[in-house]
């Protein structure tokens, strides 16, 4: 269930997800202050792009990871997490879509704090 989960999740939604989580990093990648946001972005990309079976902890870090979750907030994860609140509208109007829906609602936090998230099996 979960290869099909993510087969549909990639032709429906997921690879334009993570597409934008790749160019979100090769943007923060430009400049050397922005290699840790690109770095962090082409972590979350793979997570985004197959991500049934797999789920986010997020660890209570301290006021690094506040700081840098709020400068990524205010260059890219805003946009990042609208597109995945999209995607997840879509989903949820139907009843079978729901938990694919409820997936990109997940991306949509994900994309306000990726400091501190870490990706489980």
């Amino acid at each position: 269930m979960k290869t099909i989960a993510n087969l549909l999740w990639v032709i429906f939604g997921g690879l334009e997800l993570a597409l934008a989580w790749m160019v979100a990093g090769l943007l923060c990648c430009l400049t050397v202050v922005g290699i840790p946001f690109g770095i962090q972005c082409f972590k979350l990309a793979g997570f985004v792009l197959w991500p049934f079976g797999r789920h986010v902890e997020y660890d209570r870090g301290g006021a690094a990871n506040f700081l840098l979750n709020l400068l990524w907030i205010l260059l890219l994860g805003w946009e990042l997490a609208l597109g995945a609140l999209a995607v997840g509208l879509v989903w949820c109007v139907t009843i079978v879509g729901i938990p694919i829906g409820l997936q990109a609602f997940k991306f949509a936090k994900l994309a306000i704090l990726p400091f501190g998230a870490k990706v489980v099996r």
